[in-house]
């Protein structure tokens, strides 16, 4: 059955506004390494992730690549499409297999244009986006191979439901723009710590409090602004009550992104096996 429950922006909307967009969206499963758009062409869809992971990333005339941003269940593919692009220099490739809500591009701008809950979602997301990609490009310049991989796995966790990830050394070198021998010496040194465990393809996090205090403050900084994104939406929703009606709300067991709070406060988190 088709909620709202499973997007966090789309959680956001009335009651009114997401049964107006119910017939079209089009839940659609998502494969590892799926491209969704290459860079410079059109977009033609927008893209709602619930469990899938979607990757943004910049590639150079050699070849080479680096992840600006990602997108979970906090966000949306497609930003180009209000914004007036129409088209956009980064690819999109599926990090993390899973389902989404696909939604034509005509539709969403059509929806945008009426300048009402959904737009000031989307809007509102952007910003965060936004903020996401600059702290990237900073953390990839300033900070340590392991820091930034402390940085990718933690915001990784929050958008997925098991401690348990589905990924290669290599897949994370490529996102992280680096060496994967420099991957293979950051995993190590986290591994001898007991914060993860790896093999064949998988990893796992042990103590998510330990990596928060290895990562940089980027980590803070992205958690918190989602965060606030999410407060910002759902109390602005509250603004224009009168219009529309009452928000559903999420279920406690999606990811929250709730503002960032210390890494001893993580020490008691728990994962579904």
């Amino acid at each position: 059955m088709l909620t709202a429950y499973q997007n966090q922006l789309l959680a956001a909307l009335s009651a009114a506004e997401f049964q107006r967009l119910t017939a079209q969206l089009e839940p659609v499963a998502l494969e590892v390494a799926q491209v969704l758009h290459e860079p410079g062409s059109r977009v033609q869809h927008a893209y709602f992730p619930t469990t899938a992971i979607v990757s943004l990333h910049y590639v150079m005339e050699s070849g080479a690549s680096a992840e600006a941003a990602g997108v979970g269940n906090e966000g949306m593919l497609g930003v180009s499409l209000f914004m007036g692009g129409e088209s956009t220099p980064s690819s999109a490739i599926v990090q993390t297999a899973g389902h989404a809500y696909r939604l034509s591009g005509h539709l969403l701008q059509q929806e945008f244009r009426r300048a009402g809950g959904l737009q000031r979602v989307l809007l509102r997301y952007t910003q965060a986006l936004i903020t996401q990609m600059v702290q990237t490009a900073a953390c990839n310049r300033h900070h340590s191979v392991e820091q930034q991989l402390c940085r990718w796995l933690l915001l990784t966790l929050d958008r997925v439901q098991s401690r348990e990830l589905a990924m290669t050394q290599e897949l994370v070198a490529g996102m992280l723009g680096v060496r994967r021998e420099g991957i293979t010496e950051a995993a190590g040194k986290l591994r001898r710590a007991g914060l993860i465990s790896y093999h064949r393809g998988h990893m796992a996090v042990l103590e998510r409090a330990g990596l928060e205090a290895r990562a940089c403050e980027c980590y803070a900084v992205v958690r918190q602004e989602f965060g606030r994104m999410l407060a910002d939406v759902h109390y602005r929703h509250g603004l224009v009550a009168s219009d529309f009606e009452a928000a559903p709300q999420a279920p406690a067991e999606l990811p929250s992104w709730q503002p960032y709070t210390p890494a001893s406060a993580w020490s008691a988190h728990t994962y579904p096996e």
